[in-house]
């Protein structure tokens, strides 16, 4: 999968990705108190380094950080910026591949990469440039903070598709779905995105597709490790209340 496929995939999702969420608003409150409580009181300066439309950084900016927004997709990341506007709050965003940040060195407190985006790196060497762009980014002793589907459980199971989510929107229902197809290696999948809207009398189909690497904890430890980060933890979402596996660590330093 080329950068400009995962480029064009978000692309195409931005307009549509808050269909995802029964609430988008209320998604973001929620996800923004369970990881405000692992970023600690504030307010902290905050790069989310794939904002998407911005989920987390429109909670996070919403609590009183100091929040910036990049993203692969300028489209995604326009949106982002967009919708903080509307709410009240200001996320100034970039867009920017997360292996060549385009900031200044040491300049936030805390780095968020969430919802699943470091898996659309499918290399050691695109793993391992993109913490340390992280790492460089943040001043000694930041806290970053990873977020990731559980691929330890999902690698044993290699499931071919995931459960149907229906949302409400102003239209009537959309229902979202994935179909996953595993390479050989037994650690990357290529994604085929479904969302079904309403459409005349029937369903319009819209189908986007993407390709992600499965990476344990134990792999991902490493990557965040040699990348100069300490303090490695996992917080699962019973402990957490996010919906994935969160991996913190600080800057060593």
């Amino acid at each position: 999968m080329t950068d400009s496929s995962t480029r064009d995939f978000y692309d195409s999702l931005a307009p549509d990705y808050h269909r995802i969420f029964a609430d988008w608003d209320a998604s973001m409150a929620r996800q923004a108190a369970a990881l405000g409580a692992l970023v600690g009181p504030g307010p902290h300066r905050v790069l989310d380094c794939s904002c998407g439309i911005g989920t987390q950084a429109i909670g996070l900016a919403l609590a009183g950080h100091r929040v910036v927004g990049s993203d692969l997709s300028p489209v995604a990341a326009a949106r982002a910026a967009a919708e903080a506007s509307a709410r009240g709050a200001l996320v100034p965003t970039a867009a920017a591949d997360m292996r060549q940040l385009p900031f200044a060195s040491a300049v936030f407190d805390v780095v968020v990469c969430a919802d699943n985006s470091l898996a659309h790196l499918l290399t050691a060497p695109d793993v391992a440039a993109s913490l340390a762009g992280m790492r460089r980014v943040l001043r000694d002793g930041g806290l970053l903070l990873l977020t990731l589907r559980d691929y330890d459980a999902i690698r044993r199971t290699r499931p071919d598709a995931t459960p149907a989510q229906v949302s409400e929107g102003p239209d009537g229902r959309v229902i979202t779905f994935q179909l996953w197809h595993w390479h050989e290696d037994g650690e990357r999948y290529d994604q085929e995105y479904f969302q079904l809207v309403p459409a005349d009398e029937g369903w319009a189909v819209r189908v986007r597709r993407t390709t992600s690497w499965a990476l344990t904890r134990a792999r991902l430890t490493e990557f965040v490790t040699g990348a100069g980060f300490v303090d490695v933890r996992w917080h699962d979402p019973a402990s957490s209340g996010f919906y994935q596996p969160v991996l913190t660590a600080r800057a060593s330093g």
